[in-house]
């Protein structure tokens, strides 16, 4: 009697590896049109925009305690 092969075809494997690629393109996709990147981005330009202008105000505060 021949034995049966237990696990993962070529073929199981190579479907599921497509199914997954299709899923990053979408969600990718999703991500990029609302622009939740660019939200982001933005975000972390302001927040550092602010840290600076703090930055200078106590240099300045020093300089005319002076």
């Amino acid at each position: 009697m021949k034995e049966k092969n237990k696990g993962i075809t070529l073929i199981a494997l190579i479907i599921t590896i497509v199914v997954m690629l299709i899923l990053v393109g979408v969600s990718v996709s999703i991500l990029i049109n609302s622009n939740l990147i660019g939200a982001a981005e933005k975000t972390a330009t302001a927040y550092n925009q602010a840290k600076n202008i703090n930055r200078i105000c106590k240099c300045n505060k020093k300089k005319n305690k002076l």
